[in-house]
């Protein structure tokens, strides 16, 4: 069983589903956050600034993958989950998930994201780009009603 990852308050409802059906399964779970650096040269393009070392792009993601999973989880790995696996994948959100859980018996599970019409136009839904390229079945997990109703 594979879960998409990125730490917004759709993704942490789908880890939560995750966990939830592995133990019903009696399954594994990986836990996934994509990521992908900025277009060469792109914070370069208005104006010119001094050379900065360079950012190490997937440390950052393994920091946000570890905080995700303990705003969500806490310190340790879900109790009674002995197959527990976390790691990232560098490239687009929905390649990364769907090469992830590339076998038909696997279950993929994704957070929806916002529901915006501007943010899905600027970033793409990747719930709806796994759906349509998984090759085994995915389960779409909407956020929490919780945050909205505080």
């Amino acid at each position: 069983m594979v879960v998409g990852l990125s730490g917004s308050p759709g993704s942490l409802a789908a880890l939560h589903r995750a966990v939830a059906e592995a133990r019903s399964r009696s399954a594994g779970l990986v836990a996934v956050l994509a990521w992908q650096p900025p277009p060469e040269g792109c914070e370069y393009r208005r104006a010119p600034l001094p050379p900065r070392p360079p950012f190490d792009w997937e440390q950052d993601a393994r920091q946000r993958l570890r905080i995700a999973l303990e705003e969500a989880l806490g310190a340790d790995a879900p109790p009674g989950m002995p197959d527990f696996r976390a790691g990232t994948g560098r490239g687009p959100a929905g390649h990364v998930l769907v090469k992830a859980a590339a076998r038909g018996e696997d279950l993929l599970v994704v957070g929806t994201g916002s529901r915006g019409v501007l943010p899905r136009a600027l970033r793409g839904s990747v719930a709806r780009y796994c759906v349509a390229h998984a090759a085994c079945p995915v389960l779409v997990v909407p956020p929490s009603r919780l945050p909205a109703g505080l």
